[in-house]
């Protein structure tokens, strides 16, 4: 038995200095080959300013972010003025519109650094700034005191989905809900067209043919009555959001508000409901 005891405490030691050493050897590798920004690829040196994010992410992910971004790039990430952050849903209202008057919030600009990092998000698989920007969005939102009873993402395609790997528009619409104490569905909307990139057709009108009657509501969901925020990434015509507004308010939603971590607008033209 004492042999046995003591095989096993010398085991426990080896081990015990087994896991230091890899500490030690995680540490040198980090000075060696520091962490890059996802966004500029610079070296990051943020991590120990995650202190509140990082807390706030584990609250909701239940994990450490995994999230590496310089300072340059982080301090360049600035929410609009306060009346510079509403606008009309499409910037080129249309007559007969089935909803006119639709609002959009929208507190970051589709320029610089945001421009750059968008695509990372959407095609470079960069689920960290995705939810990074969500937090950003839902913190901006929840000083306008808005209300509702869900928060849902524009959805993407099944098949786009199993391209990305994950809609974009629900991990930054996630946070959001979260944070303003608003119940989260992703899947009360669904595609039932499948439609082009609108980031490959220039021309507003083609860019609303395109979406038009994309989406619906799924059987599962009756949002008859409701307020509903429908949150996607980036706003250019605004004919996406525009369209999954439509849906909702088929379905008999009450209150539809549209918003967005950024797009392309500069002129104010719209007050929440």
């Amino acid at each position: 038995m004492g042999k046995t005891c003591g095989n096993r405490d010398r085991t426990a030691a080896r081990n015990a200095v087994s896991d230091e050493m890899r500490e030690v050897f995680r540490g040198a590798a980090d000075l060696i080959l520091p962490y890059r920004c996802e966004i500029c690829g610079d070296v990051s040196d943020t991590e120990d300013r995650f202190g509140n994010y990082a807390v706030l992410y584990k609250n909701l992910y239940s994990q450490d972010p995994e999230l590496h971004i310089c300072g340059k790039c982080l301090s360049s990430i600035n929410v609009s003025e306060e009346d510079k952050r509403w606008f009309l849903c499409l910037s080129n209202p249309v007559g007969n519109d089935p909803c006119p008057g639709l609002a959009l919030y929208m507190p970051f600009t589709y320029k610089g650094l945001v421009e750059r990092a968008i695509p990372k998000i959407k095609f470079g698989g960069k689920i960290e700034l995705a939810r990074l920007f969500g937090c950003l969005l839902g913190s901006a939102l929840s000083n306008e005191h808005i209300s509702a009873d869900l928060i849902v993402p524009v959805p993407l395609s099944p098949e786009r989905l199993a391209e990305r790997g994950f809609n974009q528009a629900s991990e930054i619409a996630y946070p959001v809900a979260k944070l303003n104490n608003i119940p989260f569905a992703d899947d009360v909307l669904v595609r039932i067209k499948e439609t082009k990139r609108q980031s490959e057709i220039r021309d507003i009108n083609k860019r609303a043919f395109n979406v038009s009657g994309a989406f619906g509501v799924s059987d599962n969901w009756d949002v008859t009555g409701m307020t509903v925020i429908v949150v996607d990434d980036v706003v250019t015509s605004g004919a996406t959001l525009h369209e999954a507004a439509v849906a909702l308010y088929n379905a008999g939603a009450s209150k539809v508000l549209c918003a967005a971590f950024a797009g392309n607008r500069n002129v104010k033209n719209a007050e929440p409901f």
